[in-house]
């Protein structure tokens, strides 16, 4: 149990940092892509949204690590594995979805999915290997 008190803080400042390593490096293709169509990215997150994002993936590490810890899942390569399953079943469907009925552009759901799929296979490697 502490060391899921470890691994879930810990995982969610690694997506944290990993995420905006991965917006900055993607934003500029989905802005040549889109062109004006391009959703607006500030540079700098405000502090508030800093704090926001940290929340969220604090809230979604701690869904992982309490999923993995009910599956008896202990070791990286079973988390991982749960990961990719919760991506498919979560975030591909969401943003499928929102491409489909919403008319979001692709580019952008392509954008998002990556992320979410760094993400939560990040924080399934610091929970496998911590907890």
């Amino acid at each position: 149990m502490t060391a899921t008190f470890i691994a879930v803080p810990v995982a969610a400042v690694v997506a944290f940092v990993l995420s905006s390593t991965f917006y900055a490096v993607a934003t500029p293709f989905e802005r040549r892509l889109l062109g004006g169509a391009a959703p607006v990215r500030d540079a700098r997150p405000s502090p508030v949204m800093i704090l926001l994002e940290l929340t969220r993936s604090m809230l979604t590490a701690g869904v992982l690590a309490g999923v993995a810890r009910a599956m008896d899942l202990s070791a990286v390569g079973p988390t991982l594995l749960l990961a990719g399953a919760l991506w498919l079943g979560f975030p591909f469907v969401l943003l499928t979805g929102s491409v489909l009925w919403d008319k979001a552009p692709r580019v952008t759901a392509v954008m998002h999915g990556g992320d979410w799929l760094v993400k939560l296979l990040a924080m399934a490697a610091v929970v496998g290997l911590v907890a």
